[in-house]
């Protein structure tokens, strides 16, 4: 087992497709200990941020921040990504052939294991990996294992951990080999530091006519691999060791199934300047073990000896520090980027209306027309689901009064010149023949007006040749929206003039007009005229195609905050607003959720809202930069095939095995609610009359009473009268042969705890994984597994000899 940490220096760990990784593990202390905790106490808890704290040796003040002599500078800094994981070395067991999977060595010895490899050229260990010297016409160095080994069904992995450079040599490559006992055949992985080209190839004669040619990426080129498997050879990169992409296959030649091979790596150069290669963790399989940032890098010093301690959280912490959503409508308006965004949701007092695109577009002024009328801030309930406020426009007439303009700027009308325009907004009134909004070009060649007809129908009009006679194109279908009540626009140009109302599409005949110099914007008239009578609000405009299948969307934004849509769905779209985020859903039970689309708490909050309504699991990935969601059913009857992996009692750090039995968990009195349903109650009496009232208040985000109900039913049903459990297993793990299996274990896997000792109520306790900390140290692993009864997740199969045994499990899955 070897550790490896490794540091995103400069990068942004929200960025993950672009984050350089650096090894840093010869600095990382295993005497010390690496300490990662993940997931909840138990299962009744949220998940918390996950954490690692490790410390680093400082002698060189390589870790300290500001110091300019740091070959880090100047990116040891607070938030710098950060990912640890443990790579598991294999050993030889058997007899020779061995397959290439047992070919392992982490080099961290620093000497020549001549019982694996004879090195050549100057090869060596140094720093904890093979170095390859690459000396201008010095010939080949390099690392060649002993002849006994089998590539059939097998790997041979390493990662590629310094790249040479050119040094302005005409030739410098390096090459990673399984080699046949037939000279010049072979497959190999070979980087060309002169041309940046890797390239993997199945060489007979040392040649081959169709090789694989990548560009070089470090970051998704930094590991390799060579596998059979089925009678297809892969050639595989990897960024972390852990997934793999294919980047070539072939059918496996059949020197593979005969012949005893060898492992090679090999590097030269002609000319230039020398360096080396080195290659690290041969054989490794990497199992990640946290993702996230360095909170900090505090300097210690103990006489002239310096460390850091550093202290490191999951994405969780980006998550927490996020403001506070605006409405789902806002959100989903700024998330496709629109070139300007009017919400019109400022408070009473404001002079102005700012814009809210991020692309710091002036602020839109309140502008009279004539003489009177008024304009009021913030004096009518917005769009029904946003719980923001819009302004009410009251003319004298048509005019005479209030209307909001705004002088878009020269970038604007340069960029809606380039393509055609979508526009979008919201609006109510009980007046026709007045307009909604205006676009157009300085010379009034160009003009865009959308309008509410005499019958209260939605109008285009247009010119595009400086007419100041507008063309009026009336959507059929629309008439009577001056009504009172909000609706929703959206006109594409980019799709035969395509008009979507409330989110249906009206009339895709409109035609199209050119988005030609538009620079001006007013809402709530046009050019003094035609003033509006009645709210706006969130206008946006965007100078790009075919987003009219988006935008109507929207208007289930504004309307009703998406009610109804799958719980997974809803998590996904806070990861949206949050990121974006990846979200990784697991499970198949999604029930509608009710709206949530006022704003006021972040992303995460609302994350957590459809967590607890779903009884599902949220948490973040310790793999990299992505959300997971557990629907309920992940755990619904675990098979025995299914288990992670079991453990003897006697292989336990038995000090620290609880079983527990109190009532800490017990619920036998639910009273639930939903958003505009009613209140209902659920109890269960036996568990009352034993034990006394345990009540608990359900207040989640269902859309029917029915829904409450089952999810009240299916808390007391689980902990009305909970069984024993065992709540912490503690195991040292490294010396455990199911090792690689105990790492693969995360929340919501399950294992078994065999032969307990006969105090216990059965000898065997399935457990389900809540949480974890760790301690990585020397030859050492030790993982305190913070568990939950199995049983309590199990729902009722009929006729199944499990479950369904009466009063125990029966459960009806919700």
């Amino acid at each position: 087992m070897a550790l490896l940490v490794e540091m995103g220096w400069g990068g942004q760990v929200q960025l993950p497709d672009n984050i350089a990784w650096t090894d840093i593990s010869q600095y990382a202390s295993v005497a010390r200990g690496v300490t990662i905790t993940r997931g909840a106490a138990d299962e009744l808890a949220e998940t918390q941020p996950g954490t690692a704290t490790l410390t680093l040796d400082n002698d060189d003040g390589r870790f300290t921040p500001g110091n300019a002599g740091s070959p880090y500078y100047p990116y040891v800094r607070r938030n710098a990504p950060i990912r640890i994981a443990v790579a598991l070395i294999p050993t030889r067991s058997g007899t020779a052939p061995y397959p290439l999977a047992q070919l392992g060595d982490d080099f961290d010895d620093n000497r020549v294991d001549t019982t694996l490899w004879t090195a050549g050229g100057g090869a060596v260990e140094t720093g904890g990996r093979m170095r390859l010297p690459m000396t201008p016409g010095g010939g080949s160095s390099s690392y060649t294992s002993v002849r006994q080994w089998t590539l059939t069904g097998s790997k041979v992995t390493a990662k590629f951990a310094t790249v040479p450079a050119a040094g302005g040599s005409s030739a410098a490559s390096v090459s990673m080999y399984v080699l046949s006992q037939t000279s010049g055949t072979q497959l190999r992985w070979r980087y060309d530091a002169v041309t940046g080209q890797l390239r993997a190839l199945a060489e007979v004669g040392s040649t081959d006519g169709s090789p694989t040619i990548l560009t070089y990426n470090p970051i998704d080129h930094a590991w390799l691999r060579i596998r059979e498997s089925g009678g297809t050879v892969y050639f595989e990169t990897s960024g972390d060791g852990a997934y793999w992409t294919v980047r070539r296959t072939l059918a496996t030649p059949a020197w593979v199934g005969t012949d005893q091979a060898q492992v090679q790596f090999a590097a030269s150069r002609t000319g230039g300047t020398g360096d080396w290669a080195e290659f690290d963790l041969v054989g490794a399989t990497v199992k990640p073990r946290f993702y996230g940032v360095v909170n900090e890098f505090p300097v210690d010093w103990e006489g002239l000896v310096s460390t850091v301690q550093i202290s490191c959280t999951d994405l969780f912490k980006r998550l927490n520090k996020l403001p506070a959503l605006r409405s789902m409508l806002s959100e989903e308006i700024s998330g496709l980027l629109p070139t300007a965004y009017y919400p019109l949701t400022e408070p009473d007092g404001s002079a102005s209306f700012g814009d809210l695109s991020g692309n710091g577009q002036p602020s839109m002024a309140i502008t009279q027309a004539g003489a009177g009328g008024t304009l009021t801030l913030a004096a009518e309930a917005g769009p029904p689901a946003t719980g923001e406020n819009a302004p009410t426009f009251t003319p004298a007439s048509a005019t005479a009064g209030k209307y909001l303009a705004v002088d878009l700027g020269a970038s604007v009308q340069q960029a809606l010149t380039a393509g055609t325009i979508a526009v979008e907004a919201w609006f109510k009134t009980t007046t026709t023949s007045r307009a909604i909004l205006s676009l157009y070009s300085p010379d009034l060649q160009y003009v865009h007006v959308l309008s509410l007809s005499a019958s209260g129908a939605l109008q285009i009009e247009w010119t595009d040749t400086g007419s100041s006679t507008l063309t009026v194109e009336t959507i059929s279908g629309t008439s009577g929206l001056a009504n009172g009540a909000w609706h929703h626009v959206v006109w594409d140009q980019s799709l035969s003039g395509n008009v979507c109302v409330d989110g249906v599409n009206v009339d895709p005949t409109v035609p199209v007009t050119d988005g030609v110099d538009i620079r001006f914007l007013q809402i709530g008239g046009y050019r003094g005229t035609r003033l509006w009578s009645g709210a706006l609000a969130h206008v946006a405009l965007w100078p790009r195609a075919n987003l009219s299948g988006v935008l109507k969307t929207h208007y289930d934004a504004g309307w009703d905050g998406f009610e109804g849509e799958s719980a997974d769905s809803r998590v996904n779209r806070f990861c949206s607003y949050a990121g974006p985020l990846t979200l990784d859903v697991r499970g198949s039970t999604h029930d509608p959720i009710a709206s949530q689309g006022t704003g006021g708490t972040n992303a995460l909050a609302r994350m957590r809202e459809v967590e607890t309504t779903e009884s599902g699991k949220l948490f973040a990935a310790r793999d990299g930069f992505r959300m997971i969601y557990q629907s309920r059913d992940v755990r619904y009857n675990p098979a025995p095939s299914g288990e992670a992996f079991q453990v003897d009692y006697a292989d336990l750090e038995t000090r620290q095995v609880e079983l527990a039995d109190d009532d800490q968990k017990m619920v036998n009195d639910v009273t639930g609610s939903r958003p505009g349903g009613a209140t209902q109650r659920v109890i269960a009496l036996p568990s009352i009359q034993a034990y006394g009232l345990y009540p608990q208040t359900l207040d989640i985000l269902k859309t029917s009473d029915n829904s409450v109900l089952d999810a009240s039913n299916w808390l007391v049903s689980r902990y009305a009268d909970p069984a024993p459990e065992l709540r912490e297993v503690p195991i040292e793990a490294y010396t455990m042969p199911s090792y690689a299996s105990i790492l693969d274990a995360d929340i919501s896997s399950y294992f078994s705890v065999t032969s307990l000792p006969s105090q216990a109520p059965v000898p065997t306790m399935r457990v389900t994984v809540e949480g974890y900390t760790e301690t990585i140290g020397e030859a050492s692993h030790r993982i305190q597994f913070h568990t939950s009864a199995t049983v309590n997740d199990s729902v009722w199969v009929l006729d199944d000899p499990v479950y369904s045994a009466l009063d125990s499990t029966t459960r009806l899955a919700y």
